[in-house]
């Protein structure tokens, strides 16, 4: 039978192991919704426009070009265009839309109305995620992420109106911010893939 000393001695080692578990659990901090802060492009699972889980960890090894799109805007015929380097770049490249209606209120359709939209008037393939706000007090995580340089490392720019877009390497690393007026199919974006 145990000593009581024996037995605190023993509750000790148990609560010193206890601690140094717990120690080497890293978490990573919470931000100010109190969700864990993402500190990779490929933390981050989105649903599809048709409400479909997608992480971005499963575009390793490929480069992304991140667009906030919009089907009532002036440069909404992009879509061609991204559709097109889609096309072409398909094999090293992820295009993916992502619908916001912060500028102009120019995407105030639901997400099947904008996939509708998409598919009879530009032929879209490539990935569309659900509608997001890109800019704001509600701007989800991920355009937090891709426009704050404490977060990402590289860029402090966020979208000024629709159609801007985001290149991100095969590493997932922001590479550059294209404004609005820069084609989808201009060498200033198709030099870099």
């Amino acid at each position: 039978m145990k000593t009581t000393k024996e037995y605190f001695a023993a509750s000790a080692l148990l609560l010193l192991s206890l601690i140094a578990s717990l120690a080497s659990f890293t978490t990573k901090p919470a931000n100010k919704t109190g969700l864990p802060a993402q500190k990779s492009i490929y933390d981050f699972t989105l649903n599809s426009i048709d409400g479909k889980p997608v992480a971005l960890s499963s575009f390793k090894g490929k480069k992304m070009l991140l667009v906030n799109v919009a089907s009532q805007c002036g440069y909404t015929p992009q879509y061609k265009d991204l559709e097109a380097l889609h096309n072409k770049y398909k094999d090293k490249l992820v295009v993916i839309g992502f619908p916001a209606n912060n500028f102009g209120s120019q995407e105030p359709g639901s997400n099947a109305e904008i996939s509708s939209f998409c598919q009879k008037n530009y032929g879209v393939t490539f990935l569309m995620m659900e509608k997001i706000s890109v800019k704001g007090s509600d701007m989800h995580p991920l355009y937090k992420w891709l426009s704050t340089k404490e977060e990402n490392g590289v860029c402090n720019e966020a979208p000024g109106w629709n159609f801007c877009k985001y290149l991100i390497d095969e590493k997932g690393n922001v590479m550059q911010f294209f404004k609005s007026s820069v084609n989808p199919l201009s060498e200033d974006i198709t030099s870099k893939l």
